[in-house]
Order: structure tokens, then sequence, then C-alpha cells
């Protein structure tokens, strides 16, 4: 092997064979790309059904510690785009990934996150196709930035969007919720936190294509990842110009989680989550929707928890166990910082 370092230097940024030794073995040799040109020339049979679109997307991640307990940065930034993509009805095909690196960073390290975003991308059915690596001086970065764009193939008769939500629609999510921001709030290990919790973070590309086939009506789907499943439904909800009501004893919450939120005087409805989505569908074809997703392991959890109503625009609440209702409002400020 050419690269010997055991750590990246400003030399592995500054164009030459250091840099060059870096990119080959540490990244090009792991994605294997088509070609070696400065862009990806890309092709697909999807491109070519009548009335299909484009979908593109892109997003930075930061994210301390840069491993965790069910996933590190580069999974995340894998996950993070094939999701933006799947909750618009797309289908990912490929994705960029551009590097800040900051000097002093283990190779090792860095081999271990591009070999899970390898692997995150197989398994979604992904390709990552192109990408760039640039080297700042120590001090200047967190250890790994990871900005990740994809492009995916939405095709005929599928149009999701927040505005097509409809009074009756119920609200499901795939799974638990908030295992992601309290497996990371534990993971940086300054609050004396000790807890089993594993990140959330999952594709979910394929369970989104089980859950149109099976439910066509489908209306709309974000995924809880900054600001947690409250800011997602307040932005659907007033996009949609409705209100939406859910129930807090529906709400899938792992007792962990719960005493998490409970020491630190969090709201779990806040928490960010990597392999969480919430859609709106309508009665008739939940049952199918809830079958389909239940039938994934990325979707084994699934459950309704509430429903979209006329009323208020943009206003979400949660009945309470005791009968009350109360609002939920979007996040004001931060939870918790560096965290997808």
């Amino acid at each position: 092997m050419a690269l010997r370092d055991q750590r990246v230097t400003m030399a592995h940024g500054g164009g030459g064979r250091a840099m060059r030794d870096l990119i080959d073995e540490v990244f090009t040799s792991t994605f294997q790309p088509p070609g070696s040109e400065d862009q990806a020339r890309l092709m697909d049979q999807a491109l070519r059904e009548p009335g299909a679109r484009l979908a593109f997307t892109t997003d930075s991640f930061v994210v301390t510690p840069l491993e965790f307990p069910g996933g590190d940065i580069g999974k995340i930034a894998v996950c993070g785009t094939v999701n933006d993509l799947a909750v618009g009805g797309a289908r990912p095909l490929w994705l960029s990934a551009a590097f800040i690196i900051e000097e002093g960073c283990e190779v090792a390290l860095l081999r271990r996150i591009v070999a899970s975003m390898a692997a995150e991308a197989e398994a979604a059915g992904v390709r990552i196709v192109t990408g760039d690596t640039k080297v700042v001086e120590r001090g200047k970065g967190d250890g790994v930035f990871i900005t990740t764009s994809g492009i995916g193939v939405i095709p005929a008769g599928v149009d999701l969007g927040a505005a097509k939500i409809a009074a009756g629609d119920l609200v499901i999510v795939n799974g638990v919720l908030g295992d992601h921001g309290a497996a990371i709030l534990a993971a940086r290990g300054d609050l004396a936190l000790s807890t089993d919790l594993q990140s959330d973070c999952a594709a979910l590309g394929h369970l989104m294509q089980a859950a149109l086939a099976a439910a066509p009506g489908i209306t709309a789907a974000r995924d809880c990842t900054r600001g947690g499943l409250a800011s997602a439904l307040n932005e659907m909800a007033g996009e949609a110009g409705l209100s939406v009501e859910i129930d807090e004893t529906l709400l899938p919450l792992r007792d962990e989680v719960k005493g998490v939120c409970e020491i630190l005087g969090l709201d779990p409805l806040y928490l960010a989550n990597e392999g969480r989505l919430v859609l709106f569908c309508p009665e008739a074809q939940a049952e199918a929707c809830l079958a389909a997703l239940r039938a994934r392991p990325e979707g084994a959890g699934a459950v309704i928890i509430g429903r979209a109503k006329p009323g208020e625009p943009g206003r979400v609440t949660m009945r309470t166990p005791f009968g009350g209702s109360r609002i939920v409002d979007m996040l004001v400020g931060e939870q918790l910082p560096r965290i997808c």
C-alpha cells in the first residue's frame, strides 16, 4: 500500500501524491465509482419510463461522537440522504459524498467510516458515484464532516406532498421514537448516563416503496430527524392547512428513552431520529400500509398515532392519558447540538 500514514496531514489535501494515495486507498477502492472523470455519467432504465421525474437532495452531516452505538457519521450520511429521497416517493439511485477531514484524523477511523458508508449504500440499493475530499488545519474541524447529495427517480403516478394531506388521514410512524437522540447523548459520556440504547439509523427506501405499493393513496411522508416527530408534524400540518391530533398513549417510546428525557428535562417528541418516518394515509388503506411496514425489519414497530383534522391550520395537539390536550409546538432553540 502506498498510504502508510496513520493520521491525515495537510499534505493529504494538497493535490499531490499524498492526496492521490488517500483517495485511491480509502475512498475509490471502497466506493468503486464508475470511471475516474470529474463527473459521474449516469443512466438507469427508470429514467426512460414515461412520466418519471428526478428527485435531488443534499445534506451535510456533523455528529459527536463520530462513532456511536448503532452507527457512525458515515452510516448517517448515507441513510439521511436516502431517506430524504424515499419520503418523496423516489427510488434512490445515486449518491455523491464530499469529506472535510481535520488534520490529525486517524486514517483507521476514516477507513471504518468509509466502509460503513459502502455497506449501507449497498444495503439501500444505491451507488456512491462521485465525491470530493478536503483537509483543514487541526482545530478547524471536528474530525470529519460529510456532505452527501442524492438522486432518485419518482415513478409516474407518485406525487407525495404535505399539501395533499386530507382531513381524516391517519398518522403512522414506523417504530419507536427518540432512540438516536438518546443514544448519542449517552455516548458522549459527559452526563454519566449508562444505557443499552442503539441509534435507529436505517435507510428507509425499501420500506417506503413497500408502503406505497400496498397503500398507493399515501399522501405525504417525512423523516423525523432534527427536531423530531414534533417538528415534522408541525411542518406538514402547516403546509397542509390542517390541524393534526396525536394520542400520547399510542406513541412508541422505550422506557429507557423516557427515563433519559425525565432525568434531563427533555421532551422525546423533539429527539432526533435517523431511521424513523411519519406518513399520512387514508383510513381505508391504513391496515394495508401497516402490514407492509411491519413486514420489514425497519418498520416492525409501525403504529397509528393520530389523525389529520379540520381546524386551525398548522396546529398540532396531543391528547394526554388524563383526557386533556396540549399543544405540540415547533422546537425552539436546540435540545442536543451536533447530532446529525
